[in-house]
């Protein structure tokens, strides 16, 4: 049976997520503010190192596999805390775990990142240099100056970033053994989604992000691309980003891939 070690297992695309591991045969030990078999902030220096310690402790330094879903939108109060998060609550798990995951079987790794991930060039990205340079403060300090811009800022930022420390890992990642792929998913019934829904700044231009399928997804729906990932199936896909977005990248940007 694989361990697989899951952060943000409590809600929403997690939530699917675990259920459909544990169909296809996986323990879970789950990372969550609530309801979890390890309870952190993923938000803080603290929380993370937390969360890394009770990890480690309970999976005896080995795991088969690593689903990374904790994140935060762009209606959060406190946008510093969605650049914490979806940033570093991902890239530190990712850096303190690969060596029980070398120790693993066919071990592989999934992060969640978003289909906004590829809508702000690396080059433009105002965040990039603070966030691959561990600047947590400094990419809070951005993102909480930014002005009525600062959520979509700091979830697009973020979201960018992280796709970027993913690809970045490939080289050495494959070379440990371990394969580490994206998922980008598009607008997902989560309650995510729908406190962005209800957010005067947000909910105009989300409910208008209707892809070419016609309908947001269901989180099972990613659940089952991260399933696959996770598999013997997926055996060769290494770096990769997957779009789950219902064609809505494709419609934004048919000339970019």
């Amino acid at each position: 049976m694989p361990l697989t070690l899951m952060s943000g297992c409590a809600t929403g695309i997690g939530a699917a997520t675990r259920q459909a591991l544990e169909a296809a045969g996986h323990q879970i030990i789950g990372i969550d503010i609530r309801d979890a078999e390890i309870v952190a902030d993923l938000s803080t220096s603290a929380g993370r190192q937390q969360a890394l310690h009770e990890a480690l402790a309970r999976c005896g330094g080995r795991l088969d596999g690593l689903v990374l879903c904790a994140g935060l939108g762009p209606q959060t109060p406190d946008v510093g805390k969605v650049v914490s998060v979806n940033y570093f609550g991902a890239v530190e798990l990712l850096d303190g775990l690969l060596p029980a995951l070398q120790r693993g079987t066919a071990p592989a790794a999934v992060v969640i990142s978003s289909v906004a991930s590829a809508h702000l060039l690396w080059d433009k990205n105002p965040l990039a240099q603070a966030l691959e340079g561990g600047d947590e403060a400094q990419a809070q300090a951005i993102v909480r100056g930014a002005g009525e811009h600062g959520g979509n800022l700091a979830y697009a930022g973020s979201k960018n970033a992280l796709t970027v420390a993913v690809r970045k890992r490939a080289g050495s990642w494959g070379q440990a053994g371990v394969r580490l792929n994206t998922v980008a998913p598009g607008a997902t019934e989560t309650p995510l989604l729908q406190a962005g829904l209800q957010d005067p700044r947000f909910g105009e231009s989300i409910a208008k992000f209707v892809p070419p399928l016609g309908r947001r997804a269901e989180p099972a729906e990613m659940a089952s691309v991260i399933t696959f990932l996770m598999g013997s199936g997926a055996s060769y896909v290494h770096g990769a980003q997957i779009c789950i977005d219902g064609g809505i990248d494709a419609q934004m940007r048919p000339t970019q891939f």
